[in-house]
């Protein structure tokens, strides 16, 4: 489709019923949940997004413009509807819009899909920050995680923002949304995988544990840690220690000290 063409379908109307849904989903985690979908903004996500995921994509006629050759690639496989600036900036949820956005359909994985043939998980009770979750997903990227389980209560990780701080590492971590955290830790336990619970009181340093077998590790809510009850269903409970005065650490800075941990351990064993 030529240029000419798309500038005579662009949709100039905020009311037009598109471009509501988007802005829709963006807002609206209910609506992500019952449709399956979420959106991606910024041409980086876009480019990292497996195309058997995207569903519709908007751009303006300035981002096209300033495209470079493997943007317009990949905008030649999705297709694209132009929009104007105008009703780009009704869709986004950022400040400073970037001109171009998706709609994607939701992965699904199921738990023994994150297992591996060595696990490494992470187990997460009620993380609320948007930005904490992302980055734990982009840690767990970088450490070679399996697989993050989410308790009930952890913020929706479709949520834009956390989309955004996944930069791309949602498309490549397989998660799952369980519906009984104590029930996967069982499942867990019940196939070798031993979980250590990241704990104020726990007895052990965290750097005097082996990880060289399957495991996982429970991190706990920003402001409260984790729950009694989920750090006594753990098989131990492991602690980071504090000099000064703090008591405990930001629940991204704690997950990534843990599965970093296990990752230098798990080299230095076939070094």
């Amino acid at each position: 489709m030529s240029t000419a063409e798309m500038e005579m379908i662009m949709i100039t109307s905020i009311a037009n019923e598109k471009i509501k849904h988007v802005a829709a989903l963006q807002q609206k985690a209910k609506l992500r949940r019952e449709e399956s979908l979420f959106v991606v903004e910024g041409g980086r996500l876009f480019l990292e997004a497996p195309v058997s995921l995207i569903i519709e994509v908007y751009i303006t006629k300035s981002f096209f413009e300033n495209a470079d050759g493997r943007m317009r690639e990949k905008l030649a496989q999705t297709g694209y509807e132009e929009v104007s600036e105008q009703v780009f900036g009704k869709m986004s949820d950022t400040k400073a819009p970037q001109g171009i956005l998706a709609v994607l359909a939701q992965q699904k994985y199921k738990k023994e899909e994150l297992m591996g043939t060595s696990p490494l998980l992470l187990l997460l009770e009620n993380i609320q920050d948007p930005g904490n979750l992302g980055t734990i997903l982009r840690t767990a990227e970088g450490a070679g995680v399996t697989g993050v389980i989410l308790s009930p209560d952890c913020a929706d990780i479709y949520q834009p923002k956390v989309v955004r701080s996944t930069m791309g590492s949602l498309f490549r971590v397989p998660f799952y949304r369980t519906e009984g955290l104590h029930k996967d830790i069982e499942f867990l336990q019940n196939r070798s995988v031993k979980v250590y619970a990241a704990y104020l009181e726990g007895s052990d340093c965290y750097d005097t544990v082996s990880y060289l077998g399957g495991c996982a590790f429970l991190i706990g809510n920003e402001g409260n840690g984790l729950t009694r009850e989920t750090a006594m269903a753990a098989d131990a409970c492991i602690r980071i220690p504090m000099e000064g005065k703090l008591e405990s650490l930001n629940a991204g800075v704690s997950a990534a000290l843990l599965v970093y941990e296990a990752a230098r351990q798990r080299r230095n064993s076939r070094a």
